[in-house]
Parts: C-alpha cells; sequence; structure tokens
C-alpha cells in the first residue's frame, strides 16, 4: 500500500492547491476534509498511515482509535505540539513531526503589533470608526526609546531582536540558552530584571511545565506600571485571568495577542452570529487597549507552502526508511 495522509481542518482556498502539487512530487496519497477532527470523522483516517492538522482537540479516546485504524505517523501543520497528549501516545510507538516555517512572519507580526501598541492604533481605529477624530488619549510612545523585553532566544525570538535593533530600542532577553550573536545586540537577564525594567514584554518561548504562564500575578506586579504585553507564542503562557486584572487595574497599559488560553474552539472557523464561550476572550476584546488578533502572525504565502510541504517530507523520509528530520517524539 502507497503511504497516504489523512488530512483534517484544510482550507481548499490556500493549503489544497499546494497538497495536490506536492502529493504529485512525492506520489503519496492523500484524503482530506475541511472539518477539524471529532469523533464523527476520524474514520476517514482508516487506511491511512498518517493524520495530519494543525492545532486541534485530541483525546486519549481518539488516539486509541488511530492506533486500531493502523495510523502512527502525526505531521502537525504546526511548529507546536502541545495539543497531542504525547506521553499516552507513546505506549503504541506513534511518530510526531512538526512543521518548520521561516522567523520572519511571525517576528516581523510581533514587532507590528508593539508598533501598533505604543501608538495606541486600536483605540484610535475605534474613535476614527465614529468619526471621532479628536487626538486627546491618543498620544503614543516612540518605541525607539523604549525598553523591550524578549523573553525567548529561539529562532523567531532572535529574529525579532535583530529586526528591532534597527528602531534603537533598548533590548533585554531571558533564555535558557544564550546566543553569542544575540548577545552582541541585546542584554541576557534575569526575568525579574526583565519584567522590572520592559516597556514592552514580547513572548518567544514554547509552552512546557516551566513556562506555563510564565505571565502571571506575580510577574505582573514586578512590572513597571504600563507595561504592554505581546504574545505571539501559546495562549498558555499567560494566565489570562492575572492579564485581566492588570488591564482593569490599570497596572499594565496593554496587550496585544495573537494567541489564546482555550483557543481551539474560536479558530479557524466562521463563528458569525454564534455566542463565543471562551469568556476571558470576550472580555479581552472589550478592552481599548487590547488587540485581539485571531492567530494569523504565521499567514504567509511562504508559511503554508512550508506547512504543507514538511509533512509530505517528513511522509516520504518515513516511507523509504530515512531519518525524518522533523521528528520531535
Amino acid at each position: 500500500m502507497s503511504f497516504k495522509i489523512a488530512f483534517y481542518a484544510m482550507r481548499d482556498f490556500d493549503e489544497l492547491p499546494f497538497v495536490k502539487k506536492v502529493s504529485q512530487m512525492y506520489d503519496i496519497e492523500y484524503v482530506w476534509t475541511s472539518e477539524y477532527l471529532n469523533e464523527d470523522n476520524i474514520k476517514l483516517s482508516e487506511g491511512c498511515n498518517a493524520f495530519s492538522s494543525p492545532p486541534c482537540r485530541m483525546t486519549e479516546a481518539m488516539i486509541d482509535q488511530f492506533n486500531e485504524y493502523g495510523v502512527k505517523y502525526f505531521l502537525c501543520r504546526s511548529i507546536g505540539y502541545d495539543h497531542l497528549p504525547v506521553e499516552y501516545m507513546k505506549q503504541y510507538d506513534m511518530h510526531i513531526s512538526t512543521a518548520t516555517y521561516p522567523p520572519e512572519c511571525v517576528a516581523n507580526y510581533a514587532i507590528m503589533l508593539m508598533l501598533m501598541s505604543t501608538r495606541k492604533m486600536n483605540e484610535s481605529m475605534i474613535r476614527a470608526n465614529v468619526q471621532d477624530f479628536t487626538l486627546k488619549g491618543k498620544m503614543g510612545r516612540d518605541i525607539g526609546s523604549l525598553t523591550i523585553g524578549v523573553i525567548g532566544t529561539g529562532n523567531i525570538g532572535k529574529t525579532v531582536i535583530r529586526h528591532l535593533s534597527g528602531f534603537g530600542c533598548r533590548i533585554l532577553t531571558h533564555s535558557r540558552h544564550q546566543d553569542e550573536d544575540i548577545r552582541k545586540i541585546a542584554e541576557y537577564v534575569d526575568l525579574d530584571t526583565l519584567y522590572a525594567q520592559s516597556d514592552v514584554i514580547t513572548l518567544h518561548t514554547a509552552l512546557n511545565p516551566d513556562t506555563a504562564h510564565i505571565i502571571n500575578a506575580d510577574s505582573i506586579a514586578k512590572m513597571k506600571d504600563g507595561a504592554i504585553i505581546i504574545n505571539t507564542a501559546r495562549g498558555g503562557l499567560i494566565d489570562t485571568p492575572a492579564l485581566i486584572a492588570g488591564l482593569k487595574s490599570g497596572k499594565l497599559g496593554g496587550a496585544a495577542l495573537d494567541v489564546y488560553e482555550n483557543e481551539t474552539s474560536l479558530f479557524y472557523l466562521n463563528r458569525v452570529a454564534d455566542v463565543l464561550e471562551n469568556d476571558e476572550y470576550n472580555v479581552l476584546r472589550s478592552f481599548p487597549n487590547v488587540i485581539c488578533s485571531p492567530h494569523n502572525a504565521f499567514y504567509t504565502e511562504t508559511t503554508i507552502r512550508n506547512m504543507i510541504e514538511k509533512p509530505f517530507y517528513s511522509a516520504d523520509c518515513l516511507e523509504h526508511g530515512r531519518p525524518d528530520p522533523y521528528r520531535v517524539v
């Protein structure tokens, strides 16, 4: 049997054209649905070797079903894989690979959110939409005069720092692993120093037990009054009730978020006229000094092409007995 991939949450307007082209390049079969994985459509994967999806709801019962169908390879169309019950999957010796894409897309999006936040763009546009063109309350700050704290110096964090260096701002950073090239343009500090001295804090670290809720009530209390939080990494890095409390009290000057806790049911679906069950997301949207971006920092043509090509490349490696360079588990 030829190697076969079951694609879930496949978008026909951007992803499918790449799938059709790349599948022919590698001579790999596929089936697909535009629906996210659920108990009713999991049967689509029967007869497939691999499953591919963006982050989605995944239960242990679903893993049992995949194993019964013979699906052993999980080829994520995302960098993160924290939505998968990894420890449970290990009993079936399941293989997990992730996609990669150039870091510039997310890095530059994060910088855009910094600029929008420091220039109070959300408030300005809300008022402009009702034809309030007055200036009172709209005065922003020049990013070049600020101290920016970057948590995490992986590929995206390093790119943020390199691109930010052109603005002339002071850059502090914190990471488990320090990079000598980054040390030339940013200062590595402990988290407490970064919290205390940064005007803007941007998150670019993986979500794991050590980083979950790295932004919480205690860390917010250590921050400068008026500090702004930027998150284009993972929603679970922020304790959302603590963020809301900091915004309500005025301790925080704003936030710009592209990711959220418990966001699975929100993106990427048309929820027009629906009552959204994510109460914290609804509260965040009510703040004029909070930008709520719908998890699309990654979304460029280059990224989508990479997110489709990488699963097929991993599948080709597996089919022909070569090591998969994108394997994480």
